[in-house]
């Protein structure tokens, strides 16, 4: 019906026609500008052209309805296409999985047989190679020993160029690295790819590969311009440049990556990339650490940053069929772990937290930029996703430099106020003010705050999921935040001078969510909120009546396993200009991935953590309880809020600041209390689920106490001794008499709240840790013999050190033997009363 001939004539009256080019024509103009004309419409038309005239207003409609079902068709057919395309791909994809993987059983059931041929050899074949990584990495074992520096001349350079991509290539399509698969990570064509961690190899490694709908050029351009899409890159700068006789080039790079919470230092690294073309058309970006090199350019250690190795990684890029490309992705890290404290070295021990944050985050950033190609659209607040992400990504990199203060960025220290729970610091460096300035409006006035106050933090939390924790914090708004510091953030970076808040309580004003934006898989979000109620801050401000805060969120998906979650915002005026002066605050919060988790599946849970401000009294669930391991998660927070503010207002502003922080710890305190399982308890607190052994050595010390001191240690609390001695108000803790020096072996609730450490960890802290002073120490070695002797000792009070470094006082100690069945001594039991921080 909607075909065109040169013959113009009706059949049937007007039951079937033929158009001619002309009329066709006509009809594609008006279905261009209007595909669904109304009857009116088609009317005019008909009058406006002659060439119509002899067509009834009835076949005009039934032509735009065949139209509109044959673009609907077309669409459909393009859409099916480009799945068809996808899934080819996909197949492609997996059949090369399947083979890698098939190789890989293979691999282990020749290991397997030959360990049952050669038991003996087992050991031996253990100490010549402790890595999973078979071969390639054996060989690089042996061609880069410690104790020999690498040739790192040109030509040095180009071989370890060369090995470097054989071992890139050995990870990320053979059995170089025994891979497997993340959790929930489910190939398909809607998926983000098929991403593995590795499991057994030396450091921490990731590996994805997936679809993307960008040309292999592109991809390449986008991967080595890692601060775009990397939130965790700060810096990223190429030192030399050098090119191969095979087209290729190769790059020495200085690389900063920032620290994800303010009790551990950040990363740098000085790496050798090496850029080429395959014979196949695939592109190759590998790159590896330069840590032992001579005879050619190094990088110096940098203050405030820990030397980190990248081994063998990269990106190789192959050209899809029908456009597009099929990438792989290594990402392989050592990311010197020895360097942060014992309670949060899973974080840097954890390759699902490296596949998230940095192998998966490429894969997302890549697929944005396709769908924006694709489907080019406006979003919330006539913004593009582009300038979208470039806001989030200001947001992300602010909070960030908050909670690094880099001391070249313009961060300096304000001395603390005797308590080291909040961290102040101020930033008057031009760049900074640059941010934050503003333009003189109508009213005359101009506000120029002068420098930047960030106060932060970082507490330790367990038992309540960081997703569930963060959309509280995020839909409930008024349980920690306050209004008054909210009015006051908002008119330091408006036209008009701004005093100081006073405070009200009981001002919480309400909040409306704008939806701005969702990447790509719904990780991360972007809103608007607009704070209401807030008209009586006008006496004491001037400013609007409205506050508005640019909001990011991600990390709230429950399914997700050891997500970061992550809640910054910051105040913005209601023009929502691009660029306007962007100061961000807010929360993070990382799961600590341990070998707390396994014992909790081995019904040996362990302690909570304490907030390292003050003690968050939360039990730990059974392992009977119906929430499972998820009642026992561990996590770190970290808390930055910045502040502009005029220099003479500096010493008002950090008090403020201080206080501020500490209401907000101890509001996400109270939080973290509701949300856990544990609150919900109708038999109120109970200890951790214990090994037999637990009861029996909680047994002998209540019996060698009332020996020696001839008093009950323990309450009566029916037949557990164990709950109670779990419970008991007094810091209690108890040393081997094995090791030298001795070290920890077990402490109640109160006793590992007072170290600052969880049950796992307690066994790498030792009696000289805690007593790292002089006198301590005088009294633990004059007062071993006398304990050992007369089976006890009374000590004054004093300070010891919490493993985090943290003096706590105590009012005064016991120290007592503990005998076993046999009355011989096991142990040396302390206990530290009316025990705190200072």
């Amino acid at each position: 019906m909607g075909g065109g001939s040169n013959n113009s004539h009706n059949i049937d009256n007007g039951k079937y026609v033929r158009y001619t080019p002309e009329q066709v024509e006509a009809l594609e103009r008006l279905y261009n500008d209007c595909p669904k004309p109304s009857s009116m419409r088609r009317q005019q038309l008909i009058r406006e052209c002659p060439i119509l005239s002899n067509i009834e207003p009835k076949q005009i409609k039934v032509w735009f309805q065949n139209r509109r079902c044959r673009e609907k068709q077309r669409k459909e057919a393009s859409r099916l296409q480009a799945v068809n395309r996808k899934l080819t791909a996909m197949n492609k994809l997996l059949m090369e999985e399947n083979d890698r993987l098939q190789k890989q059983v293979s691999h282990l059931v020749y290991e397997n047989s030959y360990f049952r041929q050669h038991p003996q050899n087992q050991g031996n074949l253990a100490t010549t190679d402790t890595s999973c990584e078979s071969v390639v990495t054996s060989g690089q074992h042996h061609l880069t020993p410690q104790h020999q520096p690498r040739d790192a001349s040109p030509a040095g350079l180009l071989s370890i160029a060369d090995e470097t991509l054989t071992e890139f290539i050995s990870k990320a399509t053979g059995t170089a690295v025994e891979w497997v698969q993340m959790h929930g990570m489910k190939p398909g064509p809607d998926s983000i790819g098929i991403v593995a961690i590795s499991h057994g190899c030396t450091g921490i490694a990731a590996r994805a590969c997936g679809l993307v709908g960008l040309d292999p050029t592109r991809v390449a351009e986008i991967l080595k311009d890692k601060p775009c899409w990397s939130r965790d890159c700060r810096s990223l700068d190429i030192v030399n440049v050098l090119s191969t006789a095979n087209g290729g080039t190769l790059e020495l790079i200085y690389m900063q990556l920032y620290a994800p919470t303010t009790l551990a230092p950040a990363r740098d690294f000085w790496m050798l990339r090496y850029t080429s073309v395959m014979e196949d058309g695939s592109l190759v970006i590998c790159e590896r650490s330069l840590n032992n090199t001579q005879n050619g350019p190094s990088m110096p250690p940098s203050p405030h940053f820990v030397r980190a190795e990248i081994l063998p990684s990269g990106y190789l890029i192959r050209p899809c069929e029908g456009g597009g490309s099929i990438l792989h992705i290594v990402d392989h890290f050592d990311l010197e772990p020895w360097s942060v404290p014992e309670v949060l070295r899973s974080l840097y021990e954890s390759s699902t937290l490296l596949a998230q944050r940095t192998t998966m985050a490429a894969l997302r950033y890549l697929r944005e930029i396709s769908q924006e190609i694709s489907q080019p659209n406006v979003t919330g607040w006539g913004r593009r996703p582009a300038a979208l992400r470039a806001l989030s990504q200001r947001l992300s990199k602010g909070f960030n430099e908050a909670v690094n203060g880099f001391s070249d960025e313009g961060w300096s220290m304000l001395e603390s106020d005797g308590i080291d729970d909040v961290t102040l610091l101020v930033n008057s460096s031009p760049t900074k003010m640059m941010m934050t300035s503003s333009l003189p409006f109508s009213n005359g006035f101009t506000s120029m705050p002068s420098a930047v106050l960030c106060a932060k933090a970082s507490m330790l939390l367990q038992n309540v999921p960081p997703s569930i924790l963060l959309r509280f914090l995020r839909e409930h708004r008024q349980e920690w935040a306050d209004n008054s510091i909210d009015a006051y953030s908002a008119a330091a970076i408006k036209a008009g001078p701004c005093s100081l808040p006073i405070p009200r309580p009981g001002s919480f004003g309400g909040q409306v969510i704008l939806p701005l934006a969702h990447t790509i898989e719904n990780e991360e979000f972007m809103e608007v909120i607009k704070l209401e109620s807030l008209g009586h801050y006008q006496e004491d401000m001037m400013m609007p009546a409205d506050i508005f805060l640019l909001q990011m969120c991600s990390g709230v998906d429950e399914n997700a396993v050891e997500s970061c979650a992550e809640l910054i915002f910051a105040p913005i005026d209601a023009s929502f200009s691009d660029d306007a002066p962007i100061i961000p605050s807010g929360f993070r919060i990382i799961p600590l991935d341990s070998k707390s988790v396994r014992l909790v599946n081995e019904g040996l849970s362990p302690n909570r953590t304490l907030d390292l401000a003050s003690a968050l009294d939360v039990g730990s669930r059974t392992a009977g309880d119906s929430c499972g391991s998820r009642g026992n998660t561990k996590s770190v927070m970290t808390i930055a809020f910045q502040l502009a503010f005029e220099m003479h207002m500096q010493e008002n502003v950090a008090s403020m600041a201080r206080q501020y922080v500490r209401s907000v710890i101890a509001s996400v305190q109270r939080v973290a209390l509701a949300l856990s399982p544990s609150s919900h308890q109708l038999s109120g607190l109970r200890p951790p689920p214990a090994s037999p052994e637990a009861h029996t050595l909680a047994r002998w010390i209540s019996h060698s106490y009332r020996c020696y001191l001839g008093v009950d240690l323990l309450k009566p609390h029916g037949t557990d001794i164990l709950k109670s001695l779990w419970h008991h108000p007094d810091a209690v803790m108890c040393c081997s008499l094995k090791a030298l020096p001795p070290v920890f072996t077990f402490a109640n609730q109160a006793g590992l709240d007072m170290l600052e450490t969880t049950l796992v960890a307690l066994q790498d802290i030792t009696l000289e840790k805690i007593f790292d002073n002089n006198n301590g120490k005088k009294t633990m070695c004059s007062g071993f013999p006398q304990i050992m002797q007369q089976g006890f000792m009374c000590m004054d009070g004093g300070v010891c050190m919490s493993s985090m470094g943290r003096a706590v006082t105590y009012e005064k100690a016991v120290a007592w033997k503990v005998l076993n069945d046999d009355e011989e001594p096991h142990c040396i039991c302390f206990m530290f009363l009316n025990w705190s921080f200072i």
